[in-house]
């Protein structure tokens, strides 16, 4: 991967919903108003057409800091994601939400967590970008607290805020980041989105956060592609790939039709360990059910996350994928009929948080042949030691 640091533009801030045309005058071209990174170096792909992300997941660094367990945790997940990234030398990496146990860390360290995981990423020199899980919002620590300092110890971060009115309350983090073909080109040939899915473990004092992407994001989704579409062209140049913590409710249905040869990788659903290795508030086996999807704790709250869910497939086109983390138990691929989109597992990354005997932990990696849109998106679990399963392409045979 290139990565060319281009001139710095002037930007504005947009009202989500509409957009000022009058200050068009000044000279600046709309495309200036889509670059959100002036001072960052432009992301491309390879030379030879391709791009690789690894996805981290559920790192869970800070758990149980009071006695020795707990900070071992974190010792063997720096080593994991130090082995990863130099076997794997990604061109991007995303880390999907939960990078801490907010509950168990104390609040006069908790950005510390932040600099510790952000350490491999400035080792290896490589760009990336993180969503933010219902373990980022307790107590002792927030979703913006997490973004602010990942912008301030890590200068390769991509994460960004919301614009004011975006994502609801404990919902900061919904933003893309464009991807070009070659650096200096007019619109990008893929376009990385994050959504920020909220979720608070309330303490005896706390309030709740609700554990959906808010419907405000669904208006900004319909915007901002309203606004690419005008300054890039028509979308079907350009491909999307999307990254949300907790998954969209509509992927409960989805977890019984898992077949293990159309869909393989891990089912936490047909787990045959009944021994937990840590904890979990919900079912061992990682059946989706209820805290496991977004809007599922309460039935009054079900499908809360439908706009977001109806914004995302009806205003992004070629969408290869949409990604979550939350349920460690499981690693496979299935497309959802509903919309005819595919949705895919993480793999557990961090040594922290519940598992199971035999889980094991490890990345997902994505690789693009092509920056062609049509070209189907190479998917794999690699496991800590170099181990890989569950291989599929996704295209638009997959699933069907």
């Amino acid at each position: 991967m290139q990565m060319t640091l281009l001139k710095p533009v002037i930007l504005f801030s947009l009202v989500v919903g509409s957009l000022s045309r009058p200050f068009l005058q000044s000279g600046l071209q709309l495309t200036d108003y889509l670059n959100p990174y002036p001072t960052k170096p432009r992301l491309t792909f390879r030379p030879d057409g391709t791009f690789k992300i690894t996805v981290f997941s559920d790192l869970h660094f800070g758990e149980n800091p009071w006695d020795d367990w707990g900070p071992i945790q974190d010792v063997n997940s720096l080593a994991l994601m130090r082995k990863v990234l130099a076997d794997e030398k990604p061109d991007y990496v995303v880390i999907n939400g939960d990078l801490m146990t907010g509950e168990n860390t104390f609040r006069e360290n908790s950005t510390s967590l932040v600099d510790k995981i952000m350490g491999p990423l400035n080792e290896a020199k490589v760009p990336f970008s993180s969503t933010h899980g219902n373990h980022d919002n307790q107590a002792n620590i927030t979703h913006l607290e997490e973004i602010l300092r990942e912008q301030k110890v890590a200068p390769l971060s991509y994460t960004r805020a919301s614009p004011v009115g975006v994502g609801g309350a404990g919902g900061p983090g919904n933003y893309w980041v464009p991807i070009y073909r070659k650096a200096h080109d007019r619109s990008p040939a893929l376009v990385l989105w994050f959504f920020d899915s909220r979720g608070f473990s309330p303490g005896p004092d706390s309030t709740a956060v609700p554990d959906w992407v808010d419907a405000s994001v669904g208006d900004w989704i319909k915007s901002e592609s309203q606004l690419m579409d005008e300054a890039w062209g028509h979308p079907a140049s350009r491909g999307a790939l999307a990254f949300v913590h907790i998954p969209p409710h509509a992927i409960q249905a989805v977890q019984p039709n898992i077949d293990s040869e159309r869909n393989p990788g891990l089912n936490g659903r047909l787990s045959s360990s009944t021994t937990p290795i840590l904890y979990s508030q919900r079912c061992v086996a990682d059946f989706l059910g209820t805290g496991s999807v977004q809007a599922s704790g309460d039935s009054k709250d079900a499908r809360k996350d439908r706009p977001f869910w109806d914004s995302l497939n009806e205003n992004i086109q070629n969408l290869h994928a949409i990604i979550s983390g939350h349920d460690h138990g499981n690693e496979w691929c299935a497309r959802e009929p509903e919309k005819d989109v595919i949705f895919c597992f993480n793999k557990h990354s961090g040594y922290g948080g519940y598992g199971q005997a035999g889980w094991g932990f490890g990345v997902r990696n994505l690789v693009f042949q092509s920056p062609d849109p049509a070209v189907g998106v190479e998917t794999w679990i690699r496991l800590e030691d170099g181990d890989t399963r569950a291989k599929v392409t996704l295209n638009d045979q997959y699933g069907r």
